[in-house]
C-alpha cells in the first residue's frame, strides 16, 4: 500500500463521523444540484420581474406628481437625478431579484400547480413592495409618499398574476403541440428511471416510441420488454424512416462504451438530439449541472434564444408579406380559376422538421391529376439524385409556367410559416417520393431544422445545381446558422426571383 493510500485510510479510520458528515453533505449538494429544475424562460422572466417593482414605483411617482408640476411631463424630465437615487434603485432591483429567488418562484417543483405559485408570487411581491419603504424614508422633498407603497403593492401583485397567467398559457399551448418522439437506447437499470425523469417534467411533452438494445437482458423489467421495438442495429433504420426527435441513452458507459459512442454517432449523422443522464459518474464533492437538471443534451442543430427570434422574424415577415402580396395572390387565384379546371391551391404532403409530414400549400400550376401522371414521366427526369425535375413538364399549365418562373406559386406557403410548419428561410421540403429514394443517412440531417420557403439553394442556382451540391448547401446552412444569415438570404432572394434563374 502506498503512503498516500495509507494516510487516507488512516484519516477515514480516525475520523469516521467527519467522513460521513462530509459524504452526506456532498451527496445532498450533488442531488440538489441536478434535481432542481426551473420553469422555462427563467432568465428572461427573472429579469422582467426584478425590474417590475422599480418601474411601477417610477410610474406611480410620475402619475402622482404631474399635476403639481408647472410644465407637466417636461418638468419631470428636467428633474435632477442624484447618485443617491440611482444607487437606491439599483440596490432595490438587486434585493427584489434575491427575494424572488429565495421565495422559490422559479423552482418548477414549487410552482407546478397554480395555487402554490400564486401564494409564492404574492408573498414575494409583498416583500418587494414592503422593502420599498426606503424610498419615502430617504425622500428629501416629499416626492415619494408612504401611501404610494399601497399602490405599488397592488400594481406588482396584479401585474405578476397576469405575467404568471400568460406563462401558464404559453406552457399549455406548448403541451398541446405534437409531443417529442423519443427512443431510449438501453434496457438496463438506468432505462426506466430515465424515462420516469422526463415524464415527470410537466414543462415538456414526450411520446415514447420504445426501447432498443442489443438483446433483451434478464434485468429488463416487464414494462420495458413489452415496449422493446428493436435492437441497436435497427436504430439506424428507425432514424432514417421515422419521425424521431430525441434519443435517450441509458447504456452503462464503462462496460458498453463502444455502443454508447455508436448511438451518439448515429444521432450526429441524422441530426437527432441525444441525451444521457448527468449523474453517470459517482462523485463525492462535485455535482453535475446540465439542461433540465438531470441530463446532458448533445445538440446537432441551432438551439436557444436565437430560434425564438427566428420564429418572431417568421411571423412578422409572413404577415407583412401576405399584406404586401395579397393583390398578387388574388390575381393569381383568378387567373388559375379562369384558365383551367380544378382548385386554386394544391396541397402536397411533404416532410418537415424531424421528418414529420405536413401539407405544403402552393398555387396549382399543373393540370388536375398531375400526381398520377408522374409515373409515366420518370424516364424523362432531368435531375440527378432522388429528386424529380423536367424543364418542359407537359403537366404544367400556361399560367402555371408563369407562376413558377416568378415563384408566385410559392406564396401560399406563407400560411405554412404562420402555422409553424415552415420557416421563411431553411432547406426546401422534399416530396415523399424523393425522401423515399434517399440512401445516405447524412443527407437526412437536412430534416433537423424547419423547411423554408427560400434558402441557400434558391439563391445559388436553384434547379441548375446537382443534388449533392443542394445537400451540401443545406448542411452548410444548418451548421453556420445565424439570424443575420437568414436576413442576408432573404435579401438575396429578391434578385434571384427577379432573374428567374433555375426555376422549373
Amino acid at each position: 500500500m502506498t503512503p498516500q493510500a495509507s494516510s487516507v485510510e488512516h484519516t477515514h479510520r480516525a475520523y469516521p463521523a467527519a467522513r460521513h458528515r462530509h459524504a452526506g453533505s456532498a451527496t445532498h449538494r450533488r442531488r440538489s444540484g441536478w434535481a432542481r429544475r426551473t420553469v422555462p424562460g427563467t432568465p428572461l422572466l427573472h429579469l422582467v420581474e426584478s425590474l417590475l417593482p422599480t418601474l411601477l414605483l417610477a410610474l406611480i411617482i410620475i402619475a402622482a406628481n404631474l399635476r403639481v408640476m408647472p410644465d407637466g411631463f417636461d418638468s419631470f424630465l428636467s428633474l435632477r437625478v442624484t447618485v443617491k437615487n440611482v444607487l437606491l434603485c439599483v440596490l432595490f432591483m438587486g434585493v427584489c431579484a434575491a427575494v424572488l429567488r429565495v421565495c422559490g418562484v422559479y423552482d418548477l417543483r414549487n410552482v407546478r400547480h397554480r395555487s402554490p405559485e400564486l401564494v409564492r408570487i404574492v408573498s414575494a411581491s409583498s416583500i418587494c413592495a414592503g422593502l420599498a419603504f426606503v424610498f419615502p424614508l430617504t425622500s428629501v422633498n416629499g416626492g415619494v409618499r408612504w401611501e404610494y407603497l399601497l399602490y405599488l403593492w397592488g400594481g406588482v401583485v396584479g401585474t405578476e398574476v397576469v405575467i404568471r397567467g400568460v406563462r401558464r398559457a404559453i406552457v399549455r399551448r406548448g403541451r398541446a403541440k405534437e409531443p417529442r418522439r423519443v427512443i431510449i437506447a438501453g434496457t438496463g437499470p438506468r432505462a426506466l428511471p430515465m424515462w420516469h425523469d422526463f415524464t415527470a417534467d410537466h414543462a415538456a411533452s414526450y411520446e415514447l416510441v420504445g426501447f432498443v438494445d442489443v438483446h433483451r437482458g434478464p434485468w429488463a423489467s416487464r414494462h420495458i420488454q413489452g415496449r422493446t421495438v428493436g435492437t441497436l442495429e435497427d436504430l439506424e433504420r428507425m432514424l432514417m424512416k421515422q419521425a424521431i426527435d430525441e434519443v435517450f441513452i441509458a447504456l452503462p458507459i464503462k462496460s458498453r462504451y463502444l455502443e454508447f459512442q455508436h448511438v451518439i454517432s448515429l444521432c450526429e449523422r441524422f441530426g437527432v438530439r441525444a441525451r444521457y443522464r448527468a449523474d453517470m459518474f459517482t462523485t463525492w464533492v462535485a455535482w453535475p449541472r446540465a439542461e433540465h437538471g438531470h441530463s446532458v443534451s448533445l445538440n446537432v442543430v441551432p438551439d436557444g434564444h436565437g430560434l425564438a427570434f427566428k420564429r418572431l422574424l417568421d411571423v412578422v415577415g409572413a404577415l407583412a408579406s401576405l399584406i404586401v402580396f395579397s393583390p398578387v395572390m388574388l390575381g393569381a387565384a383568378i387567373a388559375i380559376k379562369l384558365t383551367s379546371r380544378g382548385p386554386v391551391l394544391f396541397a402536397q404532403e411533404r416532410l418537415g422538421l424531424n421528418k414529420r409530414p405536413f401539407h405544403m400549400l402552393k398555387f396549382r400550376s399543373m393540370v388536375v391529376g398531375a400526381a398520377a401522371m408522374q409515373a409515366t414521366l420518370e424516364a424523362q427526369n432531368e435531375a440527378d439524385g432522388p429528386v424529380f425535375k423536367i424543364a418542359n413538364d407537359p403537366r404544367i399549365t400556361a399560367v402555371g409556367r408563369f407562376l413558377r418562373r416568378t415563384s408566385i406559386d410559392e406564396l401560399p406557403q406563407l400560411l405554412n410559416v404562420l402555422k409553424g410548419e415552415m420557416s421563411l428561410v431553411g432547406p426546401r421540403p422534399l416530396a415523399m417520393r424523393d425522401v423515399a429514394r434517399i440512401r445516405r443517412g447524412t443527407d437526412m440531417r437536412r430534416f433537423s431544422v424547419k423547411p423554408g420557403i427560400t434558402g441557400l439553394w434558391q439563391v445559388s442556382g436553384r434547379s441548375e445545381l446537382a443534388f449533392g451540391d443542394w445537400i451540401r448547401l443545406d448542411l452548410n446552412y444548418i451548421d453556420g446558422w445565424s439570424l443575420l444569415g437568414d436576413l442576408r438570404i432573404l435579401v438575396m432572394t429578391i434578385p434571384a426571383v427577379l432573374r428567374g434563374t433555375g426555376a422549373m
